[in-house]
């Protein structure tokens, strides 16, 4: 997650497993978290991220628990750039544990191994 290429290989991999929302919702709220100054910045993006990837409507829903849900909710009254932590947090441990596996077994994982691909 810290080389923007080895994420762009593992987003890759995520969209023909149709589930890059991990990925980007995991992204936006990493850019969430450098708005530390502008509240109404702050708040635009968390509503944004919400509605993009926590609400039920939406078709890049993030799978998580009612627990993290609740949270969501309680943070969302006054948004902070954390207010996606524990969401953030399910979805990193999700990815580590079962998709980050099977990326690493996967052609295009393969392919930069052997160099047929560059970073």
């Amino acid at each position: 997650m810290q080389s923007p290429a080895g994420r762009y290989y593992f987003r890759e991999f995520l969209r023909s497993e149709y589930s890059e929302e991990n990925m980007l919702f995991w992204m936006a709220c990493e850019e969430l978290k450098t708005e530390q100054q502008n509240p109404q910045i702050v708040e635009e993006k968390a509503r944004l991220i919400y509605e993009d990837y926590i609400s039920i409507l939406s078709p890049k829903e993030v799978s998580l628990d009612s627990r993290v849900r609740e949270i969501i909710n309680r943070n969302m009254v006054d948004p902070s750039p954390y207010t996606f932590d524990e969401a953030q947090l399910q979805i990193y441990t999700l990815m580590h544990r079962d998709s980050y596996p099977r990326f690493l077994n996967s052609p295009i994982y393969k392919k930069l191994c052997v160099g047929e691909i560059r970073l």
